[in-house]
């Protein structure tokens, strides 16, 4: 899917990130990907952003649009057509407040987008999230304040490291209704800055879901926030996978 450069301000970004055992993530994507992995462990997560001036490049500042969104997301590398292995984020899930990108993801934007209400109370250094989907299948409840390091038990070890893994899954490969394709983007900010959330409390649908997960396999690493990056969306040629290859 080709678009034209969208661009904007990321207001704030929140990465809750998880360590998954690598064999039970092997599992669960399709066969193109394998997981990027740190101490031995894959590391996947939900990236809950919070977007504003979202707008085509050509288009004014005031007409963009603001919106609350979240990704569950999953560090990979797979090989391109030229044998090169690439690093990125596939993408399983998206949801979205926003009417607009509920309609045009998948259509006029990469990466198909469910409709969802958010409750955010953002008043630094406290950050509570709570996020449930429409059709009633995905919700996170997040407590949390930003911090000054990362927690003892993170397999990361220091925030110079996470901050490196991270920056580099600046693609992403999204799910759609076709089993076969996956749109992509990449994610380009002005800047790199984040700074560790101390999480007080996180509950996650998708990552409780023993039928992908057993229970043990996956444990909360960290998590990570930015705030007020300019950035664009830059679109990326589609992946094909072979039928019956998706999760």
């Amino acid at each position: 899917m080709r678009l034209p450069v969208i661009q904007g301000l990321i207001r704030r970004r929140v990465l809750v990130n998880f360590r998954v055992e690598a064999e039970v993530m092997t599992k669960y994507l399709p066969d193109r990907f394998r997981p990027k992995l740190h101490a031995g462990y894959a590391i996947a997560g939900i990236c809950l952003i919070r977007l504003e001036g979202i707008r085509p490049r050509w288009m004014p500042a005031v007409a963009g649009l603001s919106s609350e969104n979240a990704a569950h997301r999953i560090a990979v590398l797979w090989e391109d057509a030229d044998g090169q292995t690439r690093e990125g984020v596939f993408i399983p899930r998206r949801d979205t407040s926003s009417r607009m990108n509920h309609f045009a993801g998948g259509r006029l934007f990469p990466g198909e987008h469910h409709l969802a209400d958010f409750s955010v109370i953002d008043e630094s250094p406290r950050i509570d999230l709570s996020v449930r989907s429409r059709d009633g299948t995905m919700s996170v409840e997040l407590r949390a304040r930003e911090a000054d390091f990362l927690p003892e038990s993170s397999c990361f070890e220091s925030l110079a490291a996470s901050s490196s893994f991270f920056e580099g899954g600046s693609v992403g490969y999204s799910v759609t209704q076709d089993c076969c394709r996956l749109d992509g983007i990449r994610l380009e900010t002005e800047g790199w800055r984040v700074r560790p959330l101390a999480i007080e409390s996180v509950e996650s649908s998708f990552f409780s879901d023993e039928r992908a997960f057993p229970n043990g396999s996956v444990v909360f690493d960290h998590a990570l926030i930015m705030r007020d990056h300019r950035h664009r969306w830059v679109g990326e040629a589609d992946l094909y996978l072979e039928a019956g290859e998706g999760s």
